[in-house]
């Protein structure tokens, strides 16, 4: 496809010279032909037996591409790694998702896979943090708990028949997030570790890595019992309007949240370019926000 001529525009010229050399950013050093566009020939030795696996087909004797992107040889199989792919799901995963409707004893999440997760009644603690079972009334009262819009973060249970996600949230870590921002990255950028939820105490911020590529920068909530959500809830319902303000975010809050946000996205700006070496850091007078590639379980291991 690269010696094709094809009548194109100049703002199509444009956008396919960018293309290309962002596959050429993204290839590795030691093999010159490890990006490929659509229908670009693989290098492989058909002496030795491999495995042909996702984005790749045979086409007159030859492994060509069927996707842009970079080949990736794992032993005897070889496949194409796409440079922009929805999020893969598997079982235990942590996901931030946001709720789009609230149906018959469940929540319906957008969490950037092809369908839709689903969150069952029954499948989260409720706001008593008595374990019972689900009554008329619970269901009623779905939209006290989660509403449209609303960030979530989950677990991935399992899959259904159908291929749609079942959620699950029976942990007080998960559960609704609020007072904070979420950002969008691509998920390929998160790696899976045994720690997606980080508490900076420095700035009394809470960071949530979703690997749908979610992140969630919020303020610090500590985790309370039962008993405890019972008399807060019990508080606030005697609260007057004045008193319910001074429990809004903080301005110096809402600032630290901002300078984290900022520090992350400029994160995954440069490790996109490949250009990232060290830590990622963003700046703002006398506050340096330092971020780790190792503390934030980001995935920098294709940046050769």
């Amino acid at each position: 496809m690269r010696g094709l001529q094809l009548p194109l525009s100049q703002t199509q010229r444009i956008r396919l010279q960018r293309a290309l050399e962002k596959l050429q950013s993204l290839s590795c050093k030691a093999n010159s032909d490890a990006s490929v566009t659509v229908a670009d020939t693989i290098p492989v030795n058909y002496e030795d037996a491999f495995l042909k696996g996702h984005g790749a087909t045979d086409l007159n004797g030859d492994l060509v591409a069927t996707v842009c992107g970079v080949v990736e040889r794992i032993n005897k199989l070889v496949y194409v790694r796409a440079l922009r792919a929805r999020y893969k799901p598997e079982v235990g995963d942590i996901v931030v998702g946001r709720v789009v409707e609230v149906s018959q004893k469940r929540w319906r999440l957008e969490i950037n896979f092809s369908l839709d997760a689903i969150l069952m009644l029954s499948s989260m603690n409720m706001p008593d943090g008595i374990q019972r079972r689900r009554t008329a009334l619970d269901e009623l009262n779905m939209r006290g708990i989660f509403e449209e819009n609303d960030v979530v973060c989950a677990e991935v249970r399992n899959f259904q028949h159908d291929g749609s996600l079942q959620l699950q949230a029976r942990s007080q870590k998960y559960g609704k997030l609020e007072k904070g921002q979420l950002l969008i990255v691509d998920p390929y950028l998160v790696k899976k570790s045994k720690q997606h939820f980080h508490h900076l105490e420095q700035f009394g911020i809470d960071l949530v890595l979703g690997r749908n590529g979610f992140i969630w920068v919020g303020e610090h909530v500590e985790a309370r019992d039962s008993m405890v959500v019972d008399q807060a809830n019990s508080s606030e319902q005697s609260m007057v309007p004045e008193e319910k303000n001074k429990t809004h975010t903080p301005l110096e809050m809402r600032q630290n949240i901002c300078r984290i946000a900022n520090a992350a996205q400029s994160f995954m700006f440069w490790l996109r370019k490949g250009k990232l070496s060290g830590e990622a850091w963003w700046e703002s007078g006398k506050d340096d926000v330092i971020f780790s590639c190792q503390q934030l379980s980001f995935k920098s291991s294709w940046t050769r």
